[in-house]
């Protein structure tokens, strides 16, 4: 709910514009002068002041003066009397936004109002694409795997509730993708999503960034500022990591759950604010009840709709079809052998740990095919995990052992075993696919 400041010395006007502002659904404090309203800006905080110019003891030109110079951000709107131009230009070369003129009727006000708004909901744009909650996730999204598919036919049944969610997972899977597509497809979709990693603030920061905090609440804080909960407001609040936030804060979050209010840190007031909470971690969240380092109690608030997302090992389609896409998207193509090899690694780092891999791989690469040569050995089995049918009756050697001379009778030998397939040859030879790859041209060997 946008909170307005109307400042006027006439009893009446005040009174009238909070009926009409309050009646359209506004939140409505009053001032009678700039030196009440001065104080009131410094230790609250507003989304819109709207402001008369002819007042006593401090005036809306120099209220203006004194909000820039302590460098209060605020959205002024300015009322002047008798519609002066002169006047109204001034007040915008002094900061102000827009202005109205004396006398006005309700709709003019609220329309002026409207405009406020929509700036407001722009600066809290702003503020969030620097805070990096704003990123084009959709070009990752792959949908190819039954069990990916699995998690966004949930997605589609949970999105247009407001109960919390909480993902889990190993790193890297694309939990924060998830909750992004909860939010795109609710009914809150074009309302904030804010993201905050709770691992990556100091416990003594978090409060405050949550919450937020009151002028005075400690020695930097000379102006209030409002916490994510409240940009989040009619929207989205994703907490990743929750696993790492600290027990104390972990009460304070079950009782934003419990009321739906908030307490800036170092005030008395409360605040109410409709978020929907989604949550990850990628911790055993039960283990760590048992070891006393969560709270049981928050954890079923927490885990109201649970999902599940399963590592990238267990879901190769998706492998496949990112790796094809964007080789395709960069001109380039992948041999059947690298691919194999592709689909067989483990992806400890799971998706992130691919994309990284294949923007390395794109910038590396001299030629357009992508092959088990510009794969890093790590990537590889260093043991013959497969039995490969009748390889039995054939004594292959570790080709490090072998003699110069005898390399290129065994390496035909278990070409010819595996119907030419490069990748279990090696797998045989007990070598790297990329040391069998320069051994074939060095030999001629097709």
């Amino acid at each position: 709910m946008l909170k307005v400041l109307v400042v006027d010395d006439e009893f009446s006007i005040r009174h009238m514009l909070k009926t009409v502002l309050t009646k359209a659904g506004y939140e409505v404090d009053l001032a009678e002068d700039g030196e009440i309203a001065l104080e009131k800006v410094r230790g609250d905080i507003y989304d819109v002041v709207l402001c008369d110019i002819k007042m006593p003891k401090m005036d809306g030109f120099a209220f203006l003066e004194q909000i820039n110079k302590e460098k209060i951000n605020l959205t002024v709107i300015m009322m002047t009397s008798y519609g002066s131009i002169d006047t109204a230009v001034q007040a915008i070369r002094k900061g102000a936004y827009d202005y109205i003129s004396k006398p006005f009727n309700s709709d003019e006000v609220i329309i002026a109002i409207k405009k406020a708004e929509e700036r407001e909901k722009l600066l809290k744009e702003n503020e969030l694409l620097k805070r990096g909650t704003n990123e084009n996730f959709l070009k990752d999204v792959i949908i190819e795997s039954p069990a990916i598919k699995e998690v966004i036919l949930a997605i589609e049944k949970i999105a247009p509730y407001r109960q919390p969610v909480l993902i889990t997972g190993e790193s890297g899977v694309g939990k924060e993708i998830v909750a992004r597509l909860i939010h795109q497809k609710s009914n809150r979709a074009n309302n904030p999503f804010v993201a905050i990693n709770c691992s990556a603030i100091p416990e003594n920061l978090l409060e405050s960034e949550l919450f937020g905090y009151a002028k005075g609440a400690f020695t930097d804080a000379s102006q209030p500022k409002r916490g994510l909960f409240e940009y989040a407001n009619g929207g989205v609040c994703f907490l990743d990591e929750i696993s790492e936030m600290k027990e104390g804060l972990q009460s304070k979050l079950l009782r934003f759950l419990e009321d739906g209010e908030i307490r800036r840190v170092g005030d008395l007031k409360t605040i109410k604010v409709d978020v929907r909470i989604i949550s990850a971690t990628n911790k055993d969240l039960k283990k760590m009840i048992e070891e006393g380092r969560f709270r049981q109690d928050l954890f079923y608030r927490l885990n109201v709709i649970p999902i599940e997302v399963p590592p990238l090992r267990e879901r190769k389609e998706d492998i496949e079809a990112y790796i094809k896409r964007e080789l395709k998207r960069n001109g380039k193509y992948i041999t059947d052998d690298a691919m194999e090899v592709l689909l067989s690694y483990k992806w400890p780092g799971n998706f992130r740990e691919m994309k990284n891999f294949i923007e390395k791989t794109l910038i590396f690469s001299n030629s357009d095919k992508i092959d088990i040569e510009d794969l890093p050995d790590y990537m590889f089995e260093k043991r013959v995990d497969e039995k490969i049918e009748g390889a039995d009756d054939v004594n292959i050697m570790s080709l490090k052992k072998a003699i110069e001379d005898m390399e290129k009778k065994f390496i035909n030998r278990a070409l010819q075993l595996t119907g030419g397939n490069r990748l279990k040859a090696a797998k045989l030879l007990e070598i790297s696919p990329r040391s069998l790859h320069y051994k074939l041209k060095e030999y001629g060997i097709e």
